[in-house]
C-alpha cells in the first residue's frame, strides 16, 4: 500500500527560510534552461558537422605508414622518430609511442569484431532517428526537462 505524502506548503515569504527556498527553486529552474541550451547547442554542432573533442593525432596516412613498416617488421619504436604531427599544438613533433600502439589498436578491434562494426552502423541511423540529427522544438525540449 503507498503512503500518502503532503503537497509541500507554499512558502511564507515572512518566515527566515524563505530566502533560501525560493533562491533554491530560482537556481534549479537556472540550471535546467542551461542543460537544455546546452543540448540544443550541441544538436546545432552535430547538424554542422562539429564533434567535441581534440583532432587524433595519428592521422589515416600515418597510420598507413606504421601498418606498412608494422609489415616489413620495423618496431613502433624505430617507425615514431619518423612520424610527424600535422596539426594542434603539437605540430611538428612526434606522436608518443602509447599513440601509435592506441591507433594500432583500432583496425585490429574492425578485424577482430568486425560484425559488432557493421551492426553499430546499421543501428545509428535508428538511434538518432535520421541521418542528421533535427533541431528540437520548444515543446520537445519541455517534455525533455
Amino acid at each position: 500500500m503507498a503512503a500518502w505524502h503532503r503537497a509541500p506548503a507554499p512558502i511564507d515569504p515572512d518566515l527566515p527560510s524563505a530566502d533560501i527556498r525560493i533562491g533554491y527553486a530560482r537556481c534549479s529552474t537556472l540550471g535546467q534552461e542551461l542543460d537544455s541550451q546546452l543540448v540544443e547547442g550541441l544538436d546545432t554542432a552535430a547538424r554542422k558537422g562539429k564533434h567535441g573533442g581534440q583532432p587524433p593525432v595519428i592521422t589515416d596516412d600515418m597510420l598507413h605508414t606504421v601498418l606498412r613498416r608494422r609489415a616489413l617488421s620495423e618496431s613502433v619504436e624505430q617507425i615514431q622518430p619518423d612520424l610527424f604531427i600535422p596539426t594542434g599544438k603539437r605540430k611538428g613533433q612526434n606522436p608518443s609511442v602509447a599513440s601509435i600502439y592506441r591507433a594500432l589498436a583500432e583496425p585490429a578491434k574492425r578485424e577482430a569484431y568486425p560484425e559488432a562494426v557493421e551492426q553499430a552502423h546499421a543501428d545509428f541511423p535508428a538511434l538518432t532517428g535520421s541521418e542528421v540529427p533535427e533541431p528540437r522544438t520548444e515543446a520537445k525540449a519541455l517534455t525533455t526537462r
